[in-house]
């Protein structure tokens, strides 16, 4: 059985099992005010606008959304740092909390000091995507293409310090040192579109972005950055099975509170997630964005952020990433 389900059957246990709204105290006493660090219309932003309303049942009070897109999710992260650790001011949040920290050298907030996990409510797939006129058709192609001319095949990317920049740092480290040239774009629609014009040789897009593209015959999948295959790309083998053993890199979304929240309050906002994105209609509604559903404990949140904190400042280093 797929691990997102098993652990949000687990979430549906915890809810299921969880003490009535009165032993949480009067949580919440006023509207929750949701921080998204994502433009509008992004996929983030997106799955906020699915669960924002739906919170309302178990809450009582609405849940605001609250957009404050800009510096890598650098900005919206600072501001929530410093509110009020009462519960109504949460921070939806992506892999670039994790990477952040060791990306920029300059941080106004510490995801593991200034921040309580409460859920990790989703997670995306990437695929590595070549224009099919370009005649590579696997990854070994790609990998002996760039070794035979270092520094002159392109690899897009949604951004510096993005998922999919990591995605193809971690590549190229794994894989030996590998010299191919970062080419940034503002996002994965024009990282993408650079690709599909064959502006840039490859590119590690979302795959609810690029499947309509290999579909069609315009772009070919090389590897998908999960451990297992993709639902939706099932003869598209991963890392893992084409020479690059435990690769994983995929994106993915979860909530924060700030630090000095009580447990209550975060048990008691993710028994409230657990049972929002348990429904059937939410679910779809992620599934239509790439999305996969999943809630982890805060504990399990807690656990994976440091992981993530941990395994990506590795990559960083080894890669020189760095942002001012």
């Amino acid at each position: 059985m797929n691990c997102q389900f098993v652990t949000l059957a687990f979430a549906f246990m915890l809810g299921a099992l969880a003490p009535s709204a009165s032993v949480y105290g009067e949580y919440p006493s006023r509207p929750v005010r949701l921080v998204v660090a994502f433009l509008p219309g992004a996929p983030a932003d997106l799955l906020a606008r699915v669960i924002a309303p739906a919170l309302k049942k178990y809450f009582d009070y609405p849940v605001i959304i609250d957009s404050h897109p800009g510096g890598s999710g650098n900005l919206a992260a600072a501001r929530v740092a410093q509110a009020p650790p009462d519960g109504h001011t949460l921070l939806l949040v992506s892999e670039a909390f994790a990477t952040s920290v060791s990306i920029f050298s300059k941080l106004d907030y510490n995801p593991q000091r200034n921040f309580v996990p409460v859920a990790r409510i989703a997670r995306y797939h990437n695929v590595l995507a070549v224009n099919t006129s370009s005649q590579i058709t696997t990854l070994a192609n790609l990998l002996s293409m760039i070794r035979a001319q270092p520094g002159h095949v392109t690899i897009a990317s949604s951004g510096t310090g993005s998922a999919s920049h990591l995605a193809a740092e971690l590549m190229k480290v794994r894989a030996g040192w590998l010299n191919a040239l970062h080419v940034p774009y503002k996002g994965d629609r024009f990282a993408l579109a650079g690709l599909l014009g064959t502006h840039v040789h490859a590119h590690f897009a979302t795959i609810a972005s690029a499947h309509p593209h290999i579909r069609t015959g315009r772009l070919q999948g090389l590897g998908v950055t999960s451990l297992r295959r993709s639902r939706v790309l099932p003869d598209v083998p991963t890392f893992d099975e084409s020479g690059f053993p435990g690769f994983e890199a995929i994106p993915w979304n979860g909530v924060v509170a700030p630090a000095g929240t009580s447990y209550d309050t975060v048990v008691r906002i993710n028994v409230a997630l657990a049972q929002v994105i348990g429904a059937p209609m939410v679910r779809d509604r992620f599934a239509a964005q790439g999305a996969d559903p999943i809630i982890d404990t805060p504990e399990q949140f807690t656990e994976y952020l440091r992981k993530e904190v941990e395994r990506w400042a590795k990559v960083v280093k080894a890669s020189g990433i760095s942002v001012e």
